[in-house]
């Protein structure tokens, strides 16, 4: 695969961009993010450049409109908050997603947590909480999601909510099937294992093989509890030696310590494609190097921009200033190249990718570190120090963080970018997520034809192995100092003994966390279009 470089406005994906977005994607905008009186993506745009231009110095504040607006025109997608909060006269946050603690140094606070959580979800914020200092994590569980119903009636979306506990937390097989009657709708679960169990498991240990196949029973009947594997997570932190990770998000995505927030956004990699489906197909990765700097400058503005719903998480917000850049439609552009997604020319293009991404977001850093100042959180003895994220940095980089410092904490995430991807690239596949059902062959047929069949590319997420799935976010965990949202889709027939052996060979590979998912009667599927 060849690597050019030419301007965004050659670009070929899988629709010709500037028609009008299809019907159920424009539904979405509209319904989700448009604010009264915008009709389509290029007033939505408008709106958040110059929201997001406010945080510029008076006199560059219209260059920089005009920056941030052709960033959104070419590719950037800030997350759905930005999206439908920045520029408009409410309180909701712009941040997506929240972890709060249950407590302090004193022990559980329920009511305060309550309280705390009700007001982050009011906000339009997803909340993530870990329940191990709880000593009936279930009855927890169940306060919350009452609370978190009573709080969906007034705020901007349904409430989201994560529920961790630890492994060898005693109420944890009750925990594992809180779901097995249905119930706790607004909860994703998730069980935070170590690598001391994950040892036992592999020494044969018999309690924590009955553990690990109740677990795998639940995830396989429908799809939860999703598995974190917690130990990766903490050494991974560039934050280790100054905060621990107990929970994330509700997607899984960002690994946050107490009151931290992220705000996410997404670059759609189709953009960047030249002479899409053809021979000479290649990705523009200068292009794309290009485009990281305004996005990480925009996500830095939100931090100081957004009302957040809690004075805790501004603090905590303003002294590590994470933020969680990512991408999406990376099925589509690797169909677009002719990859098919389980190969590992696929997985090797997709790492090239990210690395593009990577050392662009922190380059840009930088160069904010340097205009702005570091973070107050950046320490250069601790930040670079192995086993954490940033030791792994190309040794270029890590000279200029220790000299100049860094912006942001963390810098990288990857959302599921859901709704986004329907309201603003109108429909690509959605995070590093497969592509659900090939209606890109209408792009082929315009190239080549009709009768033109369709090439071993074009696979789905039910085509592929769970062991495909499993590769490609192995692939790409290396490169991202926040998390990966994924879902590996299972086959009718898959047994409870293939998910044990599957999460723990997610373990083995070093990702940090993965959920899976087997059409049940109950929860619709979310591979279905």
């Amino acid at each position: 695969m060849s690597v050019v470089s030419t301007p965004p406005s050659s670009t070929l994906p899988l629709r010709a961009h500037g028609q009008p977005l299809q019907a159920g994607c424009r539904t979405v905008l509209l319904t989700r993010y448009a604010a009264p009186g915008e009709r389509g993506r290029g007033a939505v745009i408008a709106r958040v450049a110059r929201a997001l231009a406010q945080a510029e110095a008076p006199s560059q504040q219209q260059a920089w409109r005009q920056r941030f607006a052709q960033a959104m025109h070419t590719g950037f997608v800030p997350a759905g908050r930005i999206l439908a909060g920045a520029g408009r006269q409410t309180a909701s946050t712009w941040v997506n997603c929240f972890v709060q603690p249950l407590g302090g140094p004193q022990g559980p606070d329920l009511d305060t947590a309550l309280a705390q959580t009700v007001a982050t979800l009011r906000a339009g914020g997803g909340v993530g909480c870990d329940f191990s200092a709880c000593k009936d994590a279930v009855a927890a569980l169940h306060a919350f999601e009452a609370a978190c119903a009573g709080a969906t009636s007034e705020g901007t979306r349904p409430g989201a909510l994560m529920g961790v506990l630890e492994i060898g937390h005693p109420d944890i097989a009750a925990f594992i099937g809180a779901k097995d009657r249905g119930g706790l709708a607004h909860f994703n679960l998730s069980v935070a294992v170590d690598d001391a169990f994950m040892r036992r498991l592999h020494a044969a240990d018999a309690q924590a093989r009955a553990l690990w196949a109740r677990l795998a029973d639940s995830a396989r009947d429908h799809g939860e509890p999703g598995v974190l594997f917690i130990d990766t997570i903490r050494r991974d932190d560039s934050l280790g030696w100054r905060e621990r990770i107990h929970a994330t998000n509700p997607c899984g995505e960002q690994p946050l310590p107490a009151h931290g927030g992220c705000c996410l956004g997404s670059i759609d990699l189709t953009r960047f494609v030249r002479r899409p489906l053809e021979a000479g197909a290649a990705f523009d990765h200068a292009a794309l190097a290009g485009m990281v700097p305004d996005a990480v400058r925009m996500l830095d503005n939100v931090i100081d921009l957004t009302p957040w719903p809690l004075p805790e998480q501004r603090a905590e917000a303003r002294t590590t200033r994470r933020i969680g850049l990512g991408v999406t439609g990376l099925a589509d552009t690797l169909i677009l190249l002719g990859l098919h997604y389980g190969s590992p020319a696929a997985r090797h293009a997709a790492a090239a990718i990210m690395k593009t991404v990577r050392d662009a977001a922190f380059d840009a850093s930088v160069g904010l570190a340097r205009e702005r100042g570091p973070c107050p959180a950046f320490d250069s003895q601790h930040h670079l120090r192995p086993p954490g994220y940033a030791s792994r940095l190309p040794a270029s980089l890590r000279e200029r963080i220790a000299r100049d410092g860094l912006r942001h904490s963390h810098l990288l995430s990857i959302a599921p970018a859901g709704s986004i991807s329907l309201a603003m690239c109108d429909g690509v596949s959605t995070g590093i997520e497969p592509v659900t059902d090939l209606q890109q062959r209408r792009l082929l047929r315009r190239l080549h034809g009709a009768r033109a069949g369709l090439p071993p590319a074009f696979v789905t997420g039910r085509q592929l192995r769970p062991v495909e799935h499993l590769a490609m976010l192995a692939a790409l965990s290396p490169l991202i100092d926040g998390s990966i949202s994924k879902t590996i889709p299972l086959s009718a027939g898959t047994t409870a003994a293939e998910v044990a052996r599957l999460l723990a060979r997610a373990w083995r590979l070093g990702v940090k966390g993965v959920a899976v998912y087997r059409d049940n009667p109950v929860i619709p599927s979310p591979m279905k279009p």
